[in-house]
C-alpha cells in the first residue's frame, strides 16, 4: 500500500510514517517510480509503536522490541522483561509525582494560611523554617513569591 493509504488507515501523518521508516522501525519497498510500497503488516507495526509510545517506551526501546521478520526470532522474554521494567519505572514515577503533589499542596496551604499582614518574603521564611524543623522535606531554595 502507498503511504497515503497507510496514513489514512493508521491515522498518522505521512511525515510521521517516513520518520518511523528512517528510524528503522518499519520498512517499505521502493517501486520503480520511487514510491514507497508498504506491506499490510506495517499497519500492525504502527499500532504496536503507537501503543508502546503511549505506555512510555522510547523509539529506541521500541526498535529493540519490534518483531524482526527477517530474523524470525521470538523476543517474548525480552518483551516481558521490558514491560516489567516499564511498570517498575512507572511505579517510581508515580511515587515521585505523589511526593511532588504533596509538596505543592503543602506550599499552597502555606500560602493560603499566611497570617494576615505578613508579607510574602516573611511568609516564605516562615515556611522554610517549618520545613527545616521537619528535617528538610520541603523546598531547598528561598522563593520570595510564597
Amino acid at each position: 500500500m502507498k503511504i497515503g493509504e497507510l496514513a489514512r488507515r493508521s491515522g498518522l501523518t505521512a511525515s510521521r510514517i517516513r520518520f518511523y521508516e528512517a528510524s528503522g522501525l518499519i520498512s517499505a519497498q521502493r517501486l520503480g517510480n520511487g514510491y514507497r510500497d508498504y506491506p499490510e503488516q506495517t499497519l500492525h507495526a504502527l499500532e504496536i509503536i503507537a501503543c508502546g509510545q503511549q505506555a512510555g517506551f522510547s523509539l529506541e526501546e521500541m526498535r529493540n522490541l519490534m518483531p524482526d521478520p527477517a530474523r524470525r526470532t521470538d523476543n517474548h522474554d525480552l518483551l516481558l522483561e521490558s514491560l516489567q521494567r516499564k511498570v517498575t519505572e512507572i511505579d517510581a514515577m508515580q511515587q515521585r509525582l505523589a511526593q511532588s503533589r504533596a509538596r505543592l499542596l503543602e506550599i499552597i496551604g502555606g500560602i493560603e494560611g499566611k497570617p494576615e499582614g505578613m508579607g510574602c518574603e516573611e511568609n516564605a521564611q516562615r515556611m522554610l523554617a517549618g520545613w527545616r524543623e521537619q528535617g528538610g522535606k520541603g523546598a531547598t531554595r528561598k522563593d520570595s513569591r510564597l
